[in-house]
């Protein structure tokens, strides 16, 4: 009689009826579940739109000269990739859908702090979202600056740059209010009993990054504001020819932008953190270690931004400092792959999709932060500075981090979330696919970076088209895998068989409750008396 009671009582947050009913019930929800769906579907969407003119850029470049479009359309199809990666799917990627869907269970709450400024920060990043995409049918054509917006070019362009702008600054918003959401539920919701140093280390992530939002997002709306007022008033803030500074607009540019690589990276980290010792089944590896160098990598993240200036102009002194600070970064990451493969060490490895997406974050993350001491050291930096090997480097770090790490996490809480299994040799296949494609469409870009293939050029010489040409082979392959891997978790969502409370062996919170998930997490507080990652 108890157990029907219980399945009676028993209702996941995806079955739920509210005050609202359809479509309306998710749009109104103030559930973080049905939040961190919203952003996951939104993100998806606007990724695939990415990945797309990124393969028409690639398609461009497989000859020199014209092959598809004019330079300026290239301009405008860069600039565009460039603004829905970073600001629409990148930054709020890992934060916005595993922050908020996990945040809460994971130190046995039952919502965020703030549902209904949860809710706003979704509305917000929607607009920004649809301002963004909208500034790329405007008369005066999309935006040609890239994605940074550098001035004093952005002040003088004729293209809609002040709606793009416009649409990050709204964006930012979004990050600001979920960091700020994050970081009070982190301190005032976590379960009796867990303390700073037992809480699992994906909440670590999530509250260091959540303050890099808080305090970096409005150095960069402060910097769009300035810029849209320049065009607007010819009030001279960059432009030269008003009395101007173009290096001011870098300096505040990449103040906000260099910690925005770790609002990127820190939550990836997160989620490696978590996968491997529930699939090596052993005790996370220097657990204070990895916890304190998320704030470490937080706090010195916000000081290394002009090794991204070392040709703009600058003293020695200046170079030699931001170089040191650089390699200084290195260290925290360096000590989270060292504690992971440790942990790994002697563990009862199974090698299920997860697991294999978190080792090729391993070996992807390993090259990008290898190439970016390369970048971070002056003379070196001089050499590849505004080549393909900056290209290579940030997808190695972007793409291959956050990106893996983000298929890493959806088939990590595919089960929990969706209350389904999917196919296990079909991820792998799509896993697999995705590796070699990105490998073959990015690595060439470092050797002919070397050789001197400058970014963000429509043209080239013929020299370089052998790189050019493996590169479109890599995307084609690439793109193949992603179709692959959506296919597969879309069929598992619908079809899969039904998937138990624990399908992995996981020691955290959230393999405690149902899945899918019950409205609330959890029908009683949780009380915790020991680290998360006790494998018994």
């Amino acid at each position: 009689m108890s157990n029907e009671t219980e399945k009676v009582k028993y209702v996941s947050y995806l079955d739920h009826q509210g005050e609202y009913k359809g479509l309306l019930s998710w749009i109104f929800a103030t559930d973080h579940k049905r939040i961190a769906l919203l952003y996951l579907y939104a993100i998806v969407a606007f990724f695939f739109i990415g990945a797309i003119l990124g393969m028409v850029m690639r398609v461009e470049l497989a000859a020199p000269g014209e092959t598809i479009m004019k330079p300026q359309t290239y301009n405008g199809v860069f600039t565009v990739h460039g603004v829905i990666m970073i600001f629409m799917v990148v930054i709020p990627g890992l934060s916005a859908v595993f922050g908020n869907f996990f945040l809460p269970i994971l130190i046995g709450a039952k919502d965020v702090s703030f549902p209904k400024l949860n809710r706003f920060s979704w509305w917000i990043f929607m607009a920004g979202s649809a301002l963004a995409v909208a500034s790329q049918f405007l008369r005066e054509g999309p935006p040609d600056t890239g994605w940074t917006f550098y001035a004093p070019y952005s002040a003088e362009t004729g293209t809609s740059v002040i709606m793009a702008t416009t649409a990050a600054f709204v964006l930012g918003f979004s990050s600001i209010l979920t960091g700020l959401n994050f970081i009070v539920t982190i301190h005032q919701l976590r379960a009796p009993g867990m303390k700073f140093f037992n809480m699992p280390l994906f909440p670590w992530a999530i509250y260091a990054t959540a303050w890099i939002q808080l305090l970096a997002t409005p150095v960069v709306g402060i910097t769009l504001i300035m810029l849209i007022f320049e065009r607007l008033f010819g009030i001279g803030f960059f432009d030269p020819a008003l009395g101007g500074d173009p290096l001011l607009y870098q300096h505040l540019f990449w103040i906000y932008s260099h910690p925005a690589v770790y609002i990127m990276i820190l939550p990836a980290m997160g989620v490696i953190t978590e996968i491997i010792p529930t699939f090596s089944q052993r005790k996370v590896y220097g657990y204070k270690a990895i916890a304190l160098s998320s704030l470490a990598i937080a706090a010195v993240g916000f000081l290394v931004w002009g090794h991204h200036m070392y040709t703009s102009g600058m003293s020695e002194n200046a170079r030699w400092f931001f170089s040191l600070l650089t390699f200084i970064v290195a260290v925290p990451s360096a000590i989270k792959v060292f504690n992971w493969l440790s942990t790994m060490y002697k563990g009862s490895i199974d090698l299920k999709p997860p697991f294999l997406y978190a080792l090729y974050f391993i070996f992807l993350f390993i090259i990008g932060g290898t190439t970016g001491l390369i970048l971070g050291s002056v003379a070196s930096n001089i050499q590849v500075h505004d080549t393909a090997f900056v290209v290579a480097h940030f997808h190695y770090i972007i793409f291959g981090g956050m990106g893996f790490a983000f298929f890493a996490a959806i088939h990590y809480w595919f089960p929990k979330m969706y209350g389904r299994m999917y196919d296990f040799k079909a991820a792998n296949i799509g896993s697999f696919t995705l590796f070699v494609g990105f490998n073959i469409l990015y690595f060439p870009q470092f050797i002919i970076g070397y050789q001197g293939m400058p970014r963000r050029y429509f043209d080239y010489l013929p020299q370089f088209q052998w790189g050019q040409i493996i590169s479109l082979v890599g995307g084609v392959i690439l793109f193949a895998g992603l179709i692959i891997m959506v296919t597969t978790l879309v069929r598992g969502a619908r079809k899969g068989a039904p998937a138990s409370a624990n399908p992995w062996n996981g020691s955290t919170l959230e393999w405690t409750i149902p899945s899918p998930p019950p409205l609330e997490n959890f029908d009683e507080d949780p009380v915790i008396k020991s680290n998360p990652y006790d494998y018994k």
